[in-house]
């Protein structure tokens, strides 16, 4: 029975959306993005080491990170994207690890990582990997639309994320996210759901 699986996607291909849906099933989340947010919060666990780092240009009005800053910091310098990583990622997954103990034996748990491909470690850790895929242009569009951020800044993030057709070769299964309803979006997620976790309970 599938008990660990990996979630990631592009940045605007609908993984948040995938996310909840498989919660609605039953799923305990454990989100990366939402841990990586909420310890670079004011008085966050990583504030004093992000501020050792990389100065005070990077501290918020009300102490937490400036992300805005940190991401132009980031993109203009890949040394200091390496910096960022040794921080957060040994705090993020001390995090993750405790909230999937937490979840219980028993539970099924949806590891939520946009770097999953990435990072390396993560196949070794979850059961099964689901890719969510759209185009870049889509991709563009949604994230455009939902954060009004300007296009290169979400064509910067694209660039740094792992290409869409390497995401789909390390994937057990892929939802091609680039037209469907949130209806059908949903069906497809069951569909995955009664193969992968209800298919081993019979």
């Amino acid at each position: 029975m599938v008990r660990r699986i990996g979630l990631t996607g592009g940045i605007g291909s609908g993984k948040s959306t995938v996310a909840g849906l498989l919660v609605q099933q039953g799923a305990v989340l454990v989100d990366t993005d939402a841990i990586a947010r909420a310890i670079a919060l004011p008085g966050g666990i990583a504030m004093p080491a992000l501020e050792s780092a990389f100065g005070p240009g990077v501290i918020g009005p009300d102490g937490g990170l400036d992300r805005a800053a940190m991401r132009q910091i980031v993109f203009a310098d890949a040394g200091a994207k390496l910096r960022l990583e040794s921080i957060l990622h040994p705090l993020i997954g001390t995090e993750t690890q405790r909230q999937a103990v937490a979840a219980g034996e028993d539970a099924i748990v949806v590891f939520d990582v946009p770097l999953l491909l990435e990072s390396g470690r993560w196949r070794a850790i979850v059961d099964r990997v689901l890719v969510v895929d759209a185009t870049e242009e889509t991709q563009l569009q949604r994230v455009i639309a939902r954060s009004g951020w300007a296009p290169d800044a979400v064509k910067a993030v694209i660039a740094q994320q792992a290409p869409r057709k390497a995401r789909r070769a390390a994937a057990d299964a892929v939802i091609y996210n680039e037209t469907l309803s949130l209806a059908e979006l949903g069906s497809q997620v069951w569909g995955l759901w009664e193969q992968w976790v209800r298919a081993g309970t019979r």
